[in-house]
């Protein structure tokens, strides 16, 4: 399989000058293992197995799972309203949104980066500058006025804004950050040892910057196009093999019971896609009726993130890219192979 796979990605891989790590398990074999491009192209230091990528978007099943831990602890439940578990004024909310309606993008907010008008992260910083925004509670002023743009439970809307509540509430119900609950709760009990938040100002050592390739040929970071810290919304840092850790331990209810790991993993809501659904935190499309892959990804300026478990035959999938695009042209050519 590793050399079909290879044969596949080849001349993807040189098309879209991919930048990243690759990893491809079955169980606990390694079917492939890659490495390309540069972690630091001034100092041309080259990503390698142990290299630490930004997964934007990834890093909402963190969340989702902190919630879980939490519904399990008694801390509170799905249909918990936002108004009974989170001490913030919402002056034009619903007051019956639930924790369910924000983990499944039903509750209907105004999102502070809305997909469906804007397509330039980078024009959130212009009045708001990035570098201000280390806490969760620093993205309020972005949305918490505003008023709602759909009607509560009225249909699927991917929505950033929701999961920064999430994570005040995490933060409200542990009494902890919420990058430190992730660490100490997640990462830590699953042994992900080299993942973490980190701050663009005090990056540690292995950890890949972000590059954004402009149309000229020049290249630039994103150090002034994404917050200095990520948050419950996205911006975490694994590595390829700390994120197949996270799938092992997710489906192996060793960091939920296998209720609450069930509850996760539902597909409770109808994504724009054909065979599409969203379950707390991740993608999950389906064949028929069964599940054919949980799937989560994530995209910001410099960074492009695909993984995905396949639950008929236990293959996990993991694609880091430190640019923009990528990663999802790499996922593509795999899956057409481990999908056969």
């Amino acid at each position: 399989m590793k050399n079909i796979i290879l044969d596949r990605i080849a001349d993807t891989k040189e098309k879209v000058r991919f930048s990243g790590n690759i990893l491809v398990k079955k169980y606990n074999d390694v079917l492939l293992e890659l490495s390309y491009g540069y972690a630091n192209r001034s100092e041309q230091i080259e990503n390698s197995t142990d290299t630490r990528f930004g997964i934007a978007s990834g890093c909402k099943l963190f969340t989702s799972i902190a919630i879980c831990q939490l519904v399990e602890a008694g801390k509170l439940t799905f249909e918990t309203k936002l108004e009974d578990c989170l001490d913030v004024h919402f002056p034009n909310f619903d007051k019956e949104i639930t924790v369910h309606h924000l983990l499944t993008h039903t509750s209907g907010i105004p999102d502070y980066f809305d997909e469906e008008v804007m397509d330039d992260f980078e024009e959130l910083w212009v009045k708001n500058p990035m570098y201000l925004i280390r806490n969760l509670i620093d993205f309020l002023p972005l949305f918490q006025n505003q008023p709602m743009k759909l009607k509560l439970g009225e249909r699927f809307h991917y929505n950033n804004a929701g999961y920064i509540l999430l994570g005040l509430i995490v933060e409200q119900a542990s009494q902890l950050n919420f990058s430190k609950y992730i660490e100490e709760n997640i990462f830590k009990k699953a042994g992900m040892t080299n993942s973490g938040y980190f701050e663009f100002d005090s990056f540690p050592r292995h950890t890949a910057l972000g590059y954004i390739d402009l149309p000229n040929g020049k290249w630039k970071t994103n150090i002034y196009s994404l917050p200095v810290k990520g948050g419950s919304d996205g911006g975490a840092y694994v590595t390829v093999n700390d994120m197949a850790i996270l799938w092992d331990s997710l489906i192996n209810n060793q960091l939920l019971n296998e209720e609450q790991t069930k509850k996760l993993l539902t597909p409770y809501v109808r994504t724009n896609d054909k065979n599409g659904y969203y379950g707390y935190g991740l993608w999950i499309e389906k064949n028929d009726s069964e599940i054919f892959k949980y799937h989560i990804m994530g995209y910001d300026p410099g960074v492009s993130f695909h993984s995905t478990f396949y639950p008929e035959t236990s293959i996990k999938t993991v694609i880091c890219s430190n640019k923009s695009q990528g990663a999802f042209d790499i996922m593509r050519e795999i899956e057409e192979e481990v999908s056969n």
